[in-house]
């Protein structure tokens, strides 16, 4: 791994989320969907609290709301630096929320509402199974 960020994970263990909402319905449903799926997920319900999370270590993945209280997620993701920077897939009922996404460098996005089975096919691409 390159790089000089450290994190507390070890090789092997489940994939970190970070799942960015400030609707707790959404961040609760995400949270147990993805950890039903075997993945840890990490909860922020702003990008205050995002950028708190990062500060213990960076995700394998971030799945972003764009519009949030306090901070939204075009700041957060504004903020992040090259280093620190993991690959996010944005969450947004806007109507271009491709464009969206590809204006904050996003890997992916998901519009919503959205189905389970899209949430799962979007974050599988962007995590691929880690063979021992």
């Amino acid at each position: 791994m390159g790089g000089d960020v450290s994190t507390h994970r070890e090789q092997g263990t489940a994939r970190q989320v970070l799942v960015v909402d400030d609707d707790p319905d959404i961040l609760d449903a995400l949270s147990e969907i993805l950890e039903v799926e075997g993945y840890e997920v990490l909860r922020a319900r702003n990008g205050r609290e995002a950028l708190q999370r990062l500060e213990q270590g960076v995700p394998d993945l971030v799945l972003l709301d764009l519009m949030m209280p306090l901070m939204d997620g075009w700041e957060f993701a504004r903020s992040l630096g090259p280093s620190s920077r993991p690959p996010i897939i944005v969450l947004s009922a806007d109507r271009n929320v491709s464009s969206k996404a590809k204006e904050i460098g996003a890997i992916g996005w998901l519009a919503k509402p959205f189905e389970l089975s899209e949430l799962l096919s979007v974050v599988r691409r962007a995590l691929p199974s880690q063979t021992p």
